[in-house]
C-alpha cells in the first residue's frame, strides 16, 4: 500500500496559507492513489491547542490545523486513507484532533521492560564482537528505565571503549564503563581534588552507600565512586533488583534517607555541611512535596491531591495556573513537607551513628581504591558490625576484591 510520510514542520512556512495548501495537496495525492497510509511525524508542531498560551494562538498554525481537521472529518470520500501520527507531547494536542473519527485510537509506547531491553540489546549487538563473558540478561537487568536509543548508545559506547583500549572483543568491563558513562556522565580526568576535598567526598558518598545498604526498603548499591563524573564530585549508583512501576511510603522514605546520607555523614564526621548536598536536598524536597501534594501520604492533608502547576508552554491557559487551595492549606502542606524531611533526617542520623564503623570502613576503602562495588560495600558494613573499625583515617584500609 502506498505510504506517504511527512513531518509536522513541513507544513509551517512564513507565508500565510502555505500550510493549509500543503495539507490539501497531501490529501489530494492520497485520494489519487485510492488507498494510502499517511504518516505525520511530530504532529504537535501543527496540532497544538488553539488559542492557548500568552497572546493567543498562532494564526498560520491554526489555519493549518483547521484544514487538517476538515480533511479528516469523515464527510468526504477518504475511506481508503488511514492516517497515523506520532508525538512525544500528547498533552499539548488540540482535543478536536483526538475525537472519534479523526485520531480515535492512541497507542502509548512506554519504556521497555526487562525482556524488551534484552531483545533491543541483542539487535544492536548482533554485528559486534561480544566476548563470551558478557551476559546480555545481566546487562538488561542493570539498565532499568533506559529507552531504545539509550540502549543503542550503551552498546556503541562499550564498543568505542573496547577499541580505545585495543581489545579484540567487547567485554563485561566495557559494558560496565559504558553504563557508568550513560548513567553518571563523562569522567572528568582533568579535575584534581585536594586531600581534604577527597576525604569529604569519600565520607559523603559513604553516607549514601551505608544508608542504602542497611535499609531493606532502599534499592541496593551497585557502585560507589569518588571519581568526578559529570557535574558531581562523586556518585553512588543504585540499581533496583526488578522494574518498579509504583512506590509505597516505606520505599519513598528510604529514598529520602539515602539522599540525606551524604549531608549527615559530613555533619557527623567534620561538623560542617558543604554545597555538595545541593542536588540531594532538591531531590528530597521534591519527593516529599509530591508525597504530600499529589500522593496523599500525609495524615493531616488526607486523601486530597493537588497536581503540580502547569506551565503556559504546555498549552494551558494562564488562568489555569491559579492555586486551587487556600493559604491555610498551603501552610499545612509546607509543615507536612518539613515534617517528612526532618523525620527522615533524624532517621538517617541515627542509622549513621549506629553504623559509624561501617561508614569509616567504606570511606577508607573509597580513599584507597576510589571505586567500590555494591558487594564490597556490603562486606565492609557487615565486617564493621562484628568488629571495630581502625581509628586513624590514614591507617591501612581493608583489602577489596578487585576484578
Amino acid at each position: 500500500m502506498p505510504f506517504l510520510s511527512v513531518s509536522g514542520s513541513d507544513f509551517m512556512e512564513m507565508f500565510v496559507g502555505v500550510g493549509a495548501s500543503r495539507v490539501r495537496d497531501l490529501f489530494q495525492s492520497a485520494k489519487k492513489l485510492g488507498r494510502a497510509i499517511i504518516f505525520v511525524d511530530e504532529i504537535d508542531s501543527i496540532g497544538r491547542k488553539r488559542g492557548a498560551g500568552l497572546g493567543g494562538g498562532h494564526d498560520e498554525r491554526e489555519q493549518t490545523l483547521n484544514q487538517m481537521l476538515n480533511e479528516m472529518d469523515g464527510f468526504e470520500a477518504t475511506e481508503g486513507i488511514v492516517m497515523i501520527a506520532a508525538t512525544n507531547r500528547p498533552d499539548v494536542l488540540d482535543p478536536a484532533l483526538l475525537r472519534p473519527g479523526r485520531f480515535d485510537r492512541q497507542v502509548v509506547v512506554p519504556l521497555p521492560e526487562h525482556e524488551e531491553r534484552l531483545a533491543i540489546l541483542r539487535v544492536h549487538a548482533k554485528s559486534k564482537r561480544i566476548s563470551p563473558d558478557v551476559d546480555m540478561g545481566v546487562v538488561a537487568r542493570g539498565t532499568p528505565g533506559m529507552s531504545g536509543a539509550e540502549l543503542a548508545n550503551l552498546v556503541n559506547e562499550a564498543a568505542l571503549h573496547a577499541v580505545r583500549r585495543g581489545g579484540e572483543m567487547i567485554t563485561r568491563d566495557d559494558f560496565e564503563y559504558a553504563r557508568d558513562r550513560v548513567l553518571m556522565g563523562q569522567r572528568r580526568e582533568s579535575m584534581a581534588l585536594s586531600e581534604k576535598e577527597k576525604e569529604l567526598t569519600a565520607y559523603h558518598e559513604a553516607g549514601h552507600a551505608v544508608c542504602a545498604t542497611v535499609l531493606e526498603e532502599a534499592d541496593p548499591v551497585h557502585k560507589v565512586t569518588i571519581l568526578p563524573m559529570g557535574m558531581a564530585l562523586g556518585v553512588t549508583q543504585q540499581l533496583p533488583q526488578e522494574d518498579k512501576h509504583s512506590y509505597n511510603r516505606d520505599y519513598l522514605d528510604a529514598s529520602i534517607v539515602v539522599a540525606m546520607g551524604g549531608r549527615i555523614a559530613e555533619k557527623l564526621i567534620f561538623g560542617v555541611v558543604s554545597t555538595g548536598a545541593n542536588n540531594d536536598l532538591v531531590v528530597s524536597t521534591e519527593r516529599a512535596r509530591k508525597m504530600v501534594r499529589e500522593w496523599g501520604m500525609s495524615e493531616r492533608i488526607g486523601p486530597m491531591a493537588w497536581g503540580s502547576q502547569g506551565q503556559v508552554f504546555l498549552g494551558e491557559d494562564l488562568m489555569g495556573n491559579a492555586r486551587d487551595y487556600s493559604d491555610e492549606t498551603a501552610r499545612v502542606i509546607d509543615e507536612e513537607v518539613e515534617a517528612i524531611l526532618r523525620a527522615n533526617e533524624k532517621r538517617c542520623e541515627e542509622l549513621l551513628i549506629e553504623h559509624r564503623n561501617g561508614l569509616d570502613l567504606v570511606a577508607r576503602g573509597l580513599l584507597e581504591h576510589e571505586t567500590l562495588d555494591g558487594a564490597e560495600v556490603r562486606r565492609l558494613v557487615d565486617l564493621a558490625a562484628g568488629a571495630p573499625a581502625p581509628n586513624p583515617i590514614h591507617h591501612e584500609a581493608p583489602a577489596t576484591n578487585e576484578d
